[in-house]
């Protein structure tokens, strides 16, 4: 494992990608209001975007069409800080497990 990696610096290449080509979620902030959007998955037709404070999420393409005006719904367990939490975890576990060289 080489002693260079560091979480940030994985997230920060990562989001040089155009979005469509993200594998990290990232923050976005339009109107006041801040979200995490989640990578889409291969079986999606669009990414999520969850508020980073709130219960909360859109449809991606919503998003960066009318920003903060986006139709938000209800998400009963997940907010942006928890997507952005547990990929952060994910990553220092791979780090940990010497699978970033």
């Amino acid at each position: 494992m080489s002693a260079d990696i560091d979480i940030d610096q994985i997230f920060c290449k990562d989001s040089a990608n155009p979005p469509s080509e993200r594998t990290l979620p990232w923050e976005e902030t339009c109107d006041g209001i801040t979200v995490v959007v989640e990578p889409k998955p291969h079986w999606a037709d669009d990414m999520r975007a969850f508020r980073l404070e709130a219960r909360e999420y859109c449809r991606y393409a919503d998003w960066t069409a009318n920003g903060g005006h986006a139709r938000f719904y209800s998400h009963i367990d997940t907010s942006g800080d928890d997507v952005m939490m547990s990929a952060r975890a994910m990553i220092a576990r791979e780090i940990a497990d010497g699978l970033w060289d």
